[in-house]
């Protein structure tokens, strides 16, 4: 303190010879036992704040990792959604085209030809069906199935005869599904209560 360092200069100046001064004497630190547990308090706090905020920061970015983990997934299965949808179309006029072909193809017919066509046809709609299947891309089946909202598009109610009311009756359009989620819906007609 500034007292003791005047006090030991006037000694030094009058000619008083000092002793070796006494470590223990004078105090290594100005702070008294009252600021220094102050202080040390205040850096518990400050630790337990870091920590916590430290704590939260790795839980966040934890999470962000797992949400952009699950996009990138998400992108990998569903990012031929759109080609999907186009390729659907395909395969409906390929559909139509070999049931035509079968209508016309009868095994009376003398004409060889039509009969290949129509089994060139069937076989390129078995192989399409078997790509999609290997990549994810379903046909609904869901005639005698409850109607869902979320797979099925009603555009017409058809009397229950023999079915339960709310059930799809039938499948104007098929319906298709990538990995679970509806690309297209079904256009169906709905099993009503008929009305007398």
């Amino acid at each position: 303190s500034p007292c003791a360092f005047s006090t030991a200069a006037q000694q030094r100046s009058t000619g008083d010879e000092c002793g070796p001064e006494d470590p223990s004497d004078e105090p290594k630190h100005p702070l008294s036992d009252c600021a220094l547990e102050h202080k040390a308090i205040k850096l518990e706090e400050q630790v337990r704040d870091l920590t916590e905020r430290y704590r939260k920061a790795l839980a966040d970015s934890e999470n962000v990792r797992r949400r952009t983990q699950k996009f990138v997934e998400d992108a990998k299965l569903f990012g031929i959604q759109s080609f999907c949808r186009d390729l659907v179309e395909v395969a409906d006029i390929l559909e139509k085209t070999a049931e035509s072909a079968a209508g016309q193809a009868e095994p009376s017919d003398p004409n060889p030809t039509l009969k290949k066509i129509y089994e060139g046809l069937s076989l390129l709609e078995a192989k399409l069906q078997s790509v999609f299947a290997k990549h994810g891309l379903q046909k609904m089946n869901p005639v005698g199935g409850r109607y869902d909202p979320y797979d099925h598009e009603i555009i017409c109610h058809v009397p229950a005869e023999g079915m339960q009311p709310g059930t799809v009756a039938l499948v104007t359009l098929d319906g298709y599904k990538l990995h679970g989620r509806t690309i297209r819906h079904a256009l169906v007609g709905v099993a009503v209560e008929a009305q007398e």
